[in-house]
């Protein structure tokens, strides 16, 4: 398990991290968790992007966000980080219209794939942020403005020489929990052993948050079961959900 924050000073290498909360979020480089690929989009994907960006894009921007103003409602707000090809996401918010959600992606293909989603079910309560995770969170979502985020089986980088690239590490998860308000929940998700015990490691190390259960939790109703988890699961694979709530 690596130790190594996520987001490092300016001017750092991918080789040279600093520890703790006085390395400095604003305005502060960080390791990317992600590798952009060059995946091809569908007809459709290409048409429903063209399509829902504009209408349900936000573009990435360093001032912070009023949500409200985004949704044109007060209503709760639910972050999720990293979609992939965004059937969680839709599923989640269309069984939740009282809720509003942003998602955030750096992928294309799935972008396209979750506007499609976004026309056809007609979701008014869905955002698209095509951009770094790391640098909305920082620059664009006030703190305390969030009553929930979800980080659903992000890339594991299961080489030891990589887990200094995944999401999960402390500087990243104490800066999530400023944008949680009271009684906000950070629920993680994998199907990696190694890397759910680092998430509820970490987890269990800030301060500022609370398990929800005695290690690992249940998978709530909320959270739906995709293709490749129920495929995984009939295999025999584990998966493995960590709930946490802001004191």
């Amino acid at each position: 398990m690596s130790g190594a924050p996520l987001i490092a000073p300016p001017g750092s290498g991918d080789g040279i991290y600093a520890e703790g909360r006085e390395a400095g979020l604003k305005n502060a480089g960080h390791i990317k968790s992600y590798v952009r690929r060059a995946g091809r989009m569908s007809e459709a994907q290409q048409r429903y992007y063209a399509e829902m960006m504009p209408k349900i894009g936000l573009a990435y921007a360093p001032q912070p966000l009023d949500l409200a103003a985004v949704y044109g409602r007060n209503a709760p707000k639910i972050l999720e980080i990293g979609f992939g090809m965004g059937e969680t996401t839709a599923k989640i918010a269309d069984a939740c219209r009282d809720n509003d959600y942003l998602g955030v992606e750096v992928h294309v293909p799935g972008v396209g794939a979750l506007c499609k989603q976004v026309a056809e079910r007609g979701l008014a309560n869905l955002r698209i942020c095509q951009h770094d995770a790391v640098e909305v969170v920082r620059d664009m979502l006030p703190e305390a403005s969030l009553d929930g985020i979800h980080v659903f089986f992000p890339d594991p980088w299961h080489k030891a020489r990589h887990n200094k690239r995944r999401l999960i590490q402390p500087p990243f998860v104490a800066l999530l929990a400023t944008r949680l308000k009271p009684g906000g929940y950070l629920h993680c998700a994998t199907d990696w052993e190694e890397y759910a015990l680092q998430m509820l490691a970490v987890l269990s190390a800030e301060p500022a948050l609370a398990n929800t259960a005695d290690g690992f939790a249940p998978r709530p109703d909320y959270r739906p079961l995709t293709k490749f988890e129920n495929r995984g699961l009939r295999l025999g694979h584990g998966v493995w959900d960590v709930i946490f709530v802001k004191k």
